[in-house]
């Protein structure tokens, strides 16, 4: 009873839980398919990315979400693209040139902001205000969920395959990989500037990452591992909102901290590849 009761009686703790589950839903299984791609940093990079548009479009607008989100998404595209363009056409591989290009990203993010001189509104923008969360930030971040797990639904397939054996996907003809990859890379940076209106640019990439990684102890089955992902990212959004709720604990790190615990849990226990389960064994 305790664990629900927040959520029954006040409207703010149930429109964080909802717009936790919508990052959940699409955002979760991106991270599995990052984290099978070995492309795992590659998501903080892309977090990193976000904030100097979202800083853009914070000088222009305030604290406007359509602004910010419409800021973000050029930045980090543009981020995304500058950086496979490096590394096609230089020596450079793609891990290395998102690392030059997101460092650099984050540290004008964050100058940008801070020409406001209003520290608050940096914690805002860095860190998020889960528990702030309105309306407006709720149907925008329920938009870009439907629509990611639509085009994932549509490029499934060539995604998995992608992921495992990219020389057959070419063989077959339908799908390009680079196609594949770019509109992959562009729901990727969508998810996280859904989850930089709640969760900021800094905690964003959590709720994608953890429970995909803690996924992939529980299961060796791709349809069994997404599903284990979103499961332990609703859970922790759940957890970490309650604990945020009677302990006074930021909400943000709350979560976050939640699903570290979860991959912890999944690394010691986990029946595929756990660390007491292997010793046993």
């Amino acid at each position: 009873m305790l664990l629900v009761q927040p959520f029954i009686e006040f409207a703010f703790m149930r429109k964080a839980l909802v717009a936790c589950v919508a990052i959940a839903i699409s955002a979760t299984p991106l991270g599995v398919f990052l984290s099978l791609r070995r492309m795992s940093l590659v998501g903080d990079a892309l977090s990193h990315a976000v904030l100097p548009g979202a800083a853009m479009g914070y000088l222009l607008s305030g604290l406007s979400l359509v602004a910010m989100g419409i800021g973000g998404l050029i930045a980090g595209l543009s981020v995304a693209l500058l950086s496979g363009v490096v590394s096609r056409f230089t020596p450079l591989k793609e891990d290395a040139s998102f690392s030059g290009f997101y460092l650099g990203a984050l540290a004008l993010g964050v100058t940008l902001i801070s020409l406001r001189r209003s520290g608050v509104d940096l914690l805002n923008v860095l860190f998020g205000s889960l528990l702030a969360v309105n309306s407006q930030a709720l149907i925008m971040v329920a938009t870009i969920s439907a629509v990611s797990l639509l085009v994932l639904a549509l490029i499934y397939r060539p995604l998995v395959i992608d992921a495992f054996d990219p020389h057959f996907l070419q063989m077959q003809g339908r799908w390009h990989a680079p196609v594949v990859h770019g509109i992959f890379l562009i729901l990727v940076v969508l998810n996280l500037v859904a989850g930089f209106q709640i969760l900021g640019t800094l905690m964003s990439v959590g709720l994608m990452m953890l429970p995909a990684a803690s996924a992939r102890f529980w299961s060796r089955r791709l349809e069994k591992i997404l599903l284990v992902a979103i499961v332990l990212a609703i859970f922790s959004a759940w957890c970490g909102l309650s604990a945020s709720w009677y302990w006074s604990l930021p909400a943000g790190p709350a979560v976050i901290l939640c699903a570290t615990v979860l991959f912890f849990v999944s690394v010691c226990a986990g029946p595929c590849g756990g660390i007491f389960r292997s010793s046993a064994s």
